[in-house]
C-alpha cells in the first residue's frame, strides 16, 4: 500500500498534472488562433470594457443569479461549489507540499480547520447539485449522464479527502482513503481538459460572446428564454 501511494504522489501526480496543463494550453490556443483567424484586426474594434465588465459580473455573480429566481438554489450552490473546488486543492497546507515539490517554489496556504469547513461546504453544494439534476424538472431535462459522472468524479476526491483527515469518521484504513484520494484527484486532472470541466480556463471565452461566437444579436437571451423563462437574462 506505501509503495502504491508513493508512486501516486510521485510519478502518477506529475503526469496526471502534465496531461491537464497541456490539454488546458491546447485549448487556449485554439480558442486565441480560431479568435484571431476569424476576426483579425476587427479584435482592435471590439467593445473590450463592456466585455470584461460583462465577465467580471459573472465572477461574483449576484444580478444573473436573482434573475433567475427558479433556479436559485442550483446557482447559488454551484457558485459556492466553485470556490470551494479552486480554493481547497490549490492552498490546503497538505496539498502544497505535492505543489511544491512537482513546481519547485512556496505556495500560500490556509489551515487544516478552513480547508475542513470549505470542503464539507463544498460537498453539500455537490450533493445540492447533483440533487437537483436528479429531481428537478427543469435541471434533469438538460442534463446529460456525463453530468452526474462529472459530478460525482469531483465528489470522491472531496470526500474520501475529508475522511482521510477525520479519523473517526473514517470508516476503512487512512491508507487505503488516502490512496482513493490521490487517485481520484488524479483521475479528475485527466478528465479536466476533455470535459465540460475545461471551462476552468475557458470561461472568459464562454463570456465574450459579440466578439466569438457567432450568433446574431439577442440570441443568448432567446435561448435563456427557452430554457428559463422571460425572465431569465444572460
Amino acid at each position: 500500500m506505501d509503495a502504491w501511494i508513493e508512486f501516486a504522489k510521485g510519478p502518477l501526480f506529475a503526469v496526471s498534472f502534465l496531461i491537464m496543463i497541456l490539454g488546458l494550453g491546447r485549448h487556449l490556443f485554439l480558442q486565441l488562433d480560431g479568435l484571431v483567424r476569424r476576426k483579425g484586426r476587427r479584435l482592435l474594434k471590439a467593445p473590450w470594457r463592456k466585455i470584461f465588465t460583462d465577465s467580471l459580473s459573472w465572477v461574483i455573480p449576484v444580478r444573473h443569479i436573482v434573475d433567475v429566481h427558479r433556479t436559485v438554489l442550483f446557482s447559488v450552490s454551484s457558485y459556492i461549489f466553485h470556490i470551494g473546488v479552486i480554493v481547497v486543492p490549490l492552498f490546503l497546507a497538505d496539498h502544497i507540499i505535492l505543489w511544491e515539490r512537482l513546481l519547485g517554489f512556496h505556495l500560500p496556504k490556509i489551515g487544516t480547520l478552513l480547508a475542513d469547513v470549505l470542503t464539507v461546504i463544498t460537498i453539500a453544494c455537490l450533493l445540492t447539485l447533483l440533487g437537483c439534476r436528479l429531481f428537478v424538472e427543469r435541471q434533469r431535462g438538460v442534463s446529460r449522464v456525463s453530468d452526474y459522472v462529472l459530478l460525482v468524479a469531483v465528489l470522491i476526491p472531496f470526500l474520501s479527502g475529508f475522511l482521510a483527515s477525520q479519523p473517526q469518521l473514517n470508516p476503512i484504513s487512512w491508507r487505503a482513503m488516502f490512496l482513493i484520494h490521490l487517485l481520484s484527484a488524479e483521475l479528475l486532472f485527466v478528465l479536466i481538459p476533455f470535459t465540460k470541466l475545461a471551462h476552468i480556463v475557458l470561461f472568459f471565452f464562454d463570456r465574450i460572446s459579440q466578439v466569438h461566437w457567432q450568433l446574431r444579436p439577442g440570441a443568448g437571451d432567446m435561448v435563456s428564454e427557452t430554457l428559463y423563462g422571460k425572465e431569465a437574462k444572460v
